[in-house]
């Protein structure tokens, strides 16, 4: 088709677009981020001149555009714009903003701009041999490393003459993007028929392994088993065995503990003037009494609390009520008549957190 209707053929090297080799071309390569600035650049410029109605330019440089053409199985429309052209404005404003063009382009074609003051547009320009302005381009990838040039739309063209070149344009490629749609799927089958081959290949492998490792890990499970339950049946019994001697050694410290404790505290002293009587109430609700002399310590309140064996916590506080005081650590040294203990105290045992 393209030989017959006399198709341009272009290199990518050619014209300066697949690598950044010295003497590829007169013009040199773009770079990927300054391509695509120029880009933006454009279509910053166009959409504060002429509005947001236009086909929707790609915003990165050519090669990126032919290759989303390429992916998506469309043809290229360029437009390369000329600022300083007569005609710009009207093919602009007339036919690039029209909205029947802008929806046909939009659903029908990949779109580029590019202004022939930027680097990138001024080499196009130079490449597809454009001579007269205002100019739009069709092009296809053809292979890797070529590009066909399907059609040259220059000079100012009405919405309505536009659309029927490109509509043109469009049946004569329709049959080679069909094809190569359907190509690209018969590779794609073809490619995922061999993975799925290969992958249910695999599976079957690794199924085939994972049986085998299953039977021996099975064997060393049971051997592993039985010398754990062994294991753990001498740990269980050295533990109880460890426990009951603890308990009995702990239980021996506390038995000791409460009679140095009680044997430290003498005789209680009968009802006197200089005799306190102490009211201490546990966490239980259980209440015990004694009496000690006015000069006792609140240590000796503590070592009282602790002989009588009513509390199974280690760490507690004696406090009053009215007013609240904690008779804590700092405490511990004060007689009885110094902390206002004297003659009479209620006390209540608090478990400290």
């Amino acid at each position: 088709m393209w030989a017959a209707g006399g198709v341009l053929s272009y290199s990518l090297s050619m014209i300066g677009l697949n690598s950044g080799r010295s003497g590829d071309s007169s013009f040199p390569l773009v770079s990927i981020s300054a391509a695509a600035a120029e880009a933006m650049e454009f279509m910053a410029n166009f959409e504060r001149d002429y509005g947001e109605t236009h086909p929707n330019f790609v915003t990165e440089g050519f090669v990126a555009a032919l290759q989303q053409s390429q992916d998506a199985f469309k043809l290229l429309f360029v437009y390369l714009h000329s600022p300083d052209h007569p005609d710009t404005p009207l093919i602009c404003e007339r036919t690039l903003c029209s909205e029947v063009l802008v929806a046909f382009v939009n659903e029908n074609f990949v779109a580029w701009g590019a202004s022939i003051r930027a680097s990138e547009g001024f080499k196009m320009s130079n490449s597809l041999k454009a001579s007269r302005f205002p100019f739009c381009a069709v092009v296809m990838a053809v292979t890797n490393q070529r590009i066909a040039l399907l059609q040259q739309v220059e000079g100012p063209k009405s919405p309505e003459e536009m659309l029927a070149i490109l509509q043109r344009v469009l049946e004569e490629s329709s049959p080679v993007l069909v094809s190569a749609r359907l190509e690209a799927e018969e590779r794609r089958n073809n490619m995922r028929l061999m993975e799925e081959q290969d992958a249910a290949y695999r599976a079957e492998l690794e199924a085939d392994q994972a049986r085998e490792r299953q039977r021996e890990e099975e064997q060393e499970r049971l051997a592993r088993e039985a010398a754990e339950t062994e294991s753990k049946r001498k740990e269980e019994e050295e533990d109880r065995e460890r426990a009951t001697r603890e308990a009995a050694e702990k239980e021996a410290t506390l038995a000791r503990m409460r009679q140095e404790k009680a044997l430290s505290l003498g005789v209680e002293p009968e009802k006197a003037p200089d005799v306190t009587q102490v009211l201490v109430r546990f966490p239980t609700g259980e209440r015990k009494g004694r009496r000690f002399h006015r000069t006792a310590t609140i240590q000796s309140l503590y070592d009282y609390v602790d002989s009588i064996g009513c509390l199974e916590v280690e760490s507690y506080s004696l406090v009053s009520n009215f007013p609240r005081v904690v008779y804590g650590p700092d405490k511990l040294s004060l007689s009885l008549e110094d902390a206002g203990l004297h003659p009479q105290a209620s006390l209540f045992v608090e478990v400290n957190s």
